[in-house]
């Protein structure tokens, strides 16, 4: 008895706490003084000669999957970096996302391109894992792909978080 009551303590301790962590969302006022809400980039591809971070950012209108992309080009060739991005989830389907916007943060030692989920494709991304991102990287060797090894469900999980708090 003294075992089966400590397990489901130990249970509930680490099953809560992850759970709780898992949609510990942070936020920052913009400069125009919109909120967007954020979760830290998780690593969803990493080499030696390349890696990516992903995570969802919103303003709880709109989503966005917000990219880091390493090595990134300089401010002046990364501006230039304006096409769509396209995921192919395990579904087996392509998405395109719409170019938002290019950003240079932390003293312009990140390099952040932001790209808008289609309403209409919420649903899918919320549902299934990512598995390949395709991103037209001007300045360094043009299409650049990346076969996720890593976290492919992040996206899924950060949505989820934000989709399970709008229902409240």
């Amino acid at each position: 008895m003294k075992n089966t009551f400590f397990s489901i303590f130990i249970l509930l301790i680490f099953g809560g706490s992850e759970s709780f962590a898992q949609c510990d969302a942070k936020n920052k006022v913009l400069a125009d003084g919109s909120l967007m809400y954020y979760f830290d980039p998780a690593v969803f591809y990493t080499a030696k000669s390349k890696s990516l971070k992903i995570n969802i950012v919103t303003d709880k209108e709109n989503y966005f999957v917000a990219l880091q992309p390493m090595p990134f080009p300089e401010k002046k060739v990364g501006k230039e970096i304006t096409d769509d991005l396209i995921i192919h989830l395990a579904d087996n389907n392509a998405y395109k996302l719409t170019h938002y916007d290019t950003q240079y943060i932390k003293n312009d030692s990140v390099m952040q391109v932001l790209y808008l989920i289609d309403k209409k494709d919420l649903k899918a991304f919320s549902k299934f894992e990512a598995v390949v991102a395709s991103i037209n990287m001007k300045g360094t060797e043009f299409m650049r792909d990346y076969n996720f090894k890593l976290h492919k469900d992040e996206i899924v999980n950060q949505l989820a978080c934000f989709l399970k708090e709008e229902e409240k």
